[in-house]
């Protein structure tokens, strides 16, 4: 059977809201007492909501998450990208620098950036306001939101896990939480200098100032904003288009705190995929999250 899907439009932003179908047919009076969590699954560079793989991702978190016990605990919640899938504007503006023209995107450095940060605070917009369309009269409780995201919908997950105090878990597929190691790499490779108007003074001033690798992230206080949180780290150790050299001094130094819970795999051979590994991995840390296990993780 298929995921249920129900679209909502919260302010003025298409999302797409997914069941699983068994919990959904069997539904009861008794399930107003059981506490929904909400994920967030954001997609890549150039993709949209509506794309099959992205369903599919979807469909095997419900897979590896649903016990078949207890009724419907979990909504899976996915949404465009800015500039992405119904929310496109120019598709230009997603291609990065190329000697082609037609292909190339001069400010790509800031327009891969601000489509990141501003997709994270969507996130949060939702956050604020989902619960009053999904649930008008109260019906069910929204007690934890998660995120994942391949790709760009990677990096927009690590951007919205160091913002948004409500995530408590976070799961990044090939994705970066260093935006300068990245698109730093990206730059040289395409003999980009790393500088204006390619890199504007005020935006590497904001990246210095915002970027998750700029804060405090191996703190063991209140300065640190991953501590308590499930992290899942998935990337592919042939990655070439987001190479893990670029994340692993972040991923390796990441302090999440007694209370958090931080677990990285590495897949040999895997390159820029979200791989049938990486979604058992995905859907049974999902699984230990809507139980309250970390162990795993």
């Amino acid at each position: 059977m298929e995921a249920t899907k129900q679209t909502l439009l919260v302010g003025g932003l298409l999302v797409d809201v997914y069941s699983h179908p068994t919990v959904t047919s069997n539904s009861s009076s008794t399930d107003s007492d059981i506490p929904i969590h909400a994920l967030f699954y954001l997609h890549g560079r150039f993709g949209s909501a509506q794309e099959q793989y992205v369903v599919d991702a979807v469909k095997g978190i419900f897979d590896d998450s649903y016990t078949g016990v207890g009724g419907e605990r979990t909504k899976d919640l996915i949404m465009d990208h800015r500039n992405h899938g119904k929310r496109l504007v120019d598709q230009q503006r997603n291609f990065a620098w190329s000697e082609d023209p037609a292909k190339n995107n001069d400010q790509h450095a800031v327009d891969m950036y601000t489509i990141q940060t501003g997709s994270a605070q969507d996130v949060s917009f939702l956050i604020d306001h989902l619960s009053s369309f999904l649930y008008p009269s109260g019906e069910r409780t929204i007690v934890e939101w998660g995120m994942a995201g391949v790709s760009l919908g990677g990096h927009s997950t690590w951007i919205a896990l160091s913002r948004e105090p409500r995530l408590s878990l976070g799961i990044p597929i090939i994705g970066c939480p260093d935006y300068t190691k990245l698109i730093s790499q990206r730059a040289a490779s395409s003999r980009i200098p790393f500088s204006p108007p390619y890199f504007p003074t005020s935006f590497q001033k904001y990246i210095k100032t915002h970027d998750p690798a700029q804060l405090a992230y191996r703190a063991k206080d209140a300065s640190n904003p991953f501590l308590g949180k499930k992290v899942l780290v998935l990337s592919g150790k042939d990655e070439r288009t987001v190479p893990w050299v670029a994340s692993a001094e972040f991923v390796e130094g990441l302090e999440v705190g007694e209370g958090g819970v931080k677990r990285v795999v590495v897949e040999e051979g895997a390159g820029h995929e979200y791989t049938s590994g990486m979604r058992r991995e995905a859907g049974l840390s999902v699984r230990e999250w809507l139980s309250g296990a970390g162990a795993r993780l």
